[in-house]
Formats: C-alpha cells, sequence, structure tokens
C-alpha cells in the first residue's frame, strides 16, 4: 500500500476531509480525526477501540501495531503500509471511520451501499 493509496481509500468514505495535524495529513468524518500518514516512517494510523486493535493485530500482526503510549492503549494503531493490502487497509479504515462518525453520517452510508 502506498501513502497515496491509503490517502485515496481514506477520502472515500463520505463526509470525510483531509487536514494537517501536528506536522502530517489527518483524515476526518465530521471534523473528528479518524486516521493520519506518518509520511517520513512509511505508516499510517487508525483510531480503533482496544478490542478492534486485538483483533487486527492477531489477523495480520505484520501490518498493525499499537501506536506507543497511551494512544496505543485507547486503540489508536498504526498500519505499516509496505506490508499491507488495499483490503486490509480499506477494512481498517472503515471500521475506524464508522467508530468515529456520527450516527446519521453512518446511516446514510448504509443508505447508499
Amino acid at each position: 500500500m502506498t501513502q497515496d493509496g491509503f490517502r485515496k481509500i481514506a477520502l472515500s468514505f463520505p463526509d470525510t476531509e483531509e487536514r494537517a495535524h501536528m506536522g502530517h495529513p489527518d483524515f476526518r468524518v465530521s471534523g473528528k480525526i479518524f486516521a493520519t500518514l506518518w509520511p517520513a516512517q512509511e505508516l499510517g494510523m487508525v483510531r480503533l477501540t482496544p478490542m478492534q486493535q486485538q483483533l487486527f493485530i492477531l489477523a495480520e500482526p505484520e501490518v498493525f501495531v499499537p501506536v506507543k503510549g497511551k494512544w496505543g492503549e485507547r486503540g489508536c494503531t498504526h498500519v505499516r503500509l509496505s506490508a499491507a493490502g488495499a483490503a486490509t487497509v480499506r477494512h481498517a479504515l472503515d471500521t475506524a471511520w464508522r467508530n468515529t462518525a456520527p450516527k446519521k453520517v453512518r446511516k446514510g452510508r448504509r443508505e447508499k451501499s
């Protein structure tokens, strides 16, 4: 997976926009961050629940690793872009988007799908 591929998938979700936070790109739904890119490290980050994080890591430990510190304990999870396939990234981003999007935005997505 490339950074551009990660960006393209992240921006494909409804009500999503790209901004910058602490010097790196982030992706927001209704103004709330659900994913970021760390270009220098070739990493993405998705906001999962701690349980979701455990499941993603168990399924693909070469792709997913907790962010260090408290953020990681809360579910923020790095995605090693070089090891990730498009389907894996799409699933992780979809999960993070659904965790973050307001109910009315999620509902609208189901109706369009």
